[in-house]
């Protein structure tokens, strides 16, 4: 059954990147993208086009290495992949995903053009290949509750029969991301992660291609997602026999990039 299960998965997979095939080869047919832009707008925000409110610089909330922030629920934006990026701003400025954190993305995104947000999407993923790890003992150490590590690696690595299944089949290994259609999960944020299995789970979030993400996590406990989260917050995206890095630039290194 775990075979099946894993085989549908992938079929899924393919499907889904049939899906996005379009606008990620889109990309790599004559784009160009300027990470100085990015880098300005991600360090000093910008003025809002259309009479939109101003852009405040992405730095403050998602840090100045764009690894994120647990006391404010702020993802990691480092590396996690250039089309996952671009496809997210546009659905906030779209208003098909919703800032339930924050109540702050959707007028961000509304205040980019377009070209902007693949000038951010390509600086963000410009970054040096570095770790930043939540702290998991200070986080439960000021009350969050945090999962089981242990427990987390063996859903994250082999689901569970019949039930869930395992995040390494979309994800890759520890969840470094298949870009350009899944993203780097591994090393994310602790609270981001909590926060957006419980959305997929509950369907306040669904700009999930052809809603596999809600799929998942409608089968996924409080403890589980909270075990998920713990293992994926730390999980290294390449073991000491591997020593694979993931730069999940599939479509970016096919982009004119402008410096």
């Amino acid at each position: 059954m775990r075979m099946l299960s894993k085989l549908a998965m992938a079929c899924w997979g393919a499907v889904a990147m049939l899906a996005f095939s379009g606008a990620s080869f889109a990309e790599a047919g004559g784009v160009t993208v300027n990470v100085t832009n990015g880098k300005n707008i991600y360090e000093n925000g910008k003025p809002g086009v259309n009479g939109q409110p101003d852009v405040p610089a992405c730095a403050v909330c998602h840090g100045d290495k764009a690894m994120g922030n647990d006391g404010m629920g702020a993802p990691r934006l480092a590396n996690i992949g250039y089309v996952y990026i671009v496809k997210q701003l546009t659905n906030f400025a779209e208003d098909k995903r919703m800032d339930v954190t924050m109540m702050q993305m959707n007028g961000i995104a509304k205040s980019l053009t377009e070209q902007d947000r693949r000038d951010l999407a390509a600086y963000e993923n410009s970054f040096p290949h570095q770790t930043e790890l939540s702290d998991l003992k200070q986080l439960k150490a000021d009350g969050t509750k945090v999962g089981e590590i242990y427990k987390g690696e063996k859903l994250v690595q082999y689901g569970e029969e019949g039930r869930i299944s395992a995040c390494v089949t979309c994800h890759g290994y520890n969840g470094r991301g298949a870009d350009p259609v899944y993203p780097k999960i591994g090393e994310q944020k602790y609270v981001y992660l909590v926060n957006q299995l419980t959305h997929w789970r509950d369907a306040s979030r669904t700009n999930d291609p052809m809603g596999q993400m809600r799929a998942i996590a409608k089968n996924l406990t409080d403890d589980d997602i909270q075990n998920v989260a713990a293992y994926l917050s730390q999980a290294p995206d390449s073991s000491a026999g591997d020593g694979m890095q993931i730069g999940n630039q599939t479509v970016l290194k096919n982009i004119k990039v402008v410096k």
